[in-house]
């Protein structure tokens, strides 16, 4: 199996600066950019680094997922964005995922071992929010957890992760923005497809704060799910 590593980024020149030596240097070959419009410099430092870019014709995270898949010639693909918050260093787990025989591999942030940014917080209002809708997702579509046939997926909503392009296009993935995630874990639960589980340790974010504002992110997951369940 071929395997790439995808660059999202959207003004992370800050991010792509500072991570860019700690990228495996055995992928670099292999990766590539989705840019949504970046004006800081992002683009010209991909340049400078031979790193292909493909643009966006409209903004959002599950556009780039689309184009990603659409222009690559990899059987899997590796997810990962330069923002602070994903270790480079899961990105050969997410790949080796791959090569074992799963369709996806989600670095997750609530497994045993990993770590939430919200964790030394009293109130955890980001990570319960994602909980519960992890945890509805499991019960509507995952309910082989509870007999012990399947696993329980702790953390469907991060975007660090891997999956294969064959189980990319049997699901129906026509979210945008931030809920793409969601819903794939939620469409490839529906498919029965392989989904593992790596624990991750979620790191303070690299250059101002994150274009994912609480609100905005969490309207859309919400309404994703709701949208998802009326689906069936």
């Amino acid at each position: 199996m071929k395997v790439g590593v995808v660059l999202l980024t959207f003004n992370e020149i800050e991010g792509i600066t500072a991570l860019y030596d700690r990228l495996p240097k055995e992928y670099l070959p292999h990766t590539f950019c989705v840019d949504g419009g970046s004006t800081d410099g992002t683009v010209e430092f991909m340049d400078e680094h031979g790193i292909r870019i493909y643009g966006q014709s409209r903004n959002g995270r599950g556009e780039a997922f689309r184009i990603a898949f659409q222009e690559t010639e990899y059987d899997g693909l590796v997810f990962f964005s330069p923002d602070g918050n994903e270790d480079p260093n899961d990105i050969d787990k997410l790949v080796k995922g791959l090569e074992n025989g799963a369709d996806m591999v989600i670095a997750s942030r609530m497994a045993k071992g990993s770590k939430n940014e919200e964790d030394d917080s009293f109130f955890k209002v980001r990570k319960w929010f994602c909980q519960v809708l992890t945890f509805v997702a499991n019960v509507r579509w995952n309910g082989g957890f509870i007999l012990g046939r399947s696993e329980y997926i702790t953390d469907t909503i991060n975007g660090f992760r891997s999956l294969t392009k064959e189980a990319f296009n049997d699901c129906k993935i026509d979210a945008d923005g931030y809920a793409i995630e969601h819903q794939l874990s939620i469409q490839f639960l529906k498919h029965h497809k392989k989904i593992v589980e790596i624990p991750t340790i979620e790191w303070p974010r690299i250059g101002g704060e994150s274009y994912a504002t609480p609100w905005h992110a969490g309207k859309q997951l919400f309404m994703l799910t709701i949208r998802e369940l009326l689906r069936g």
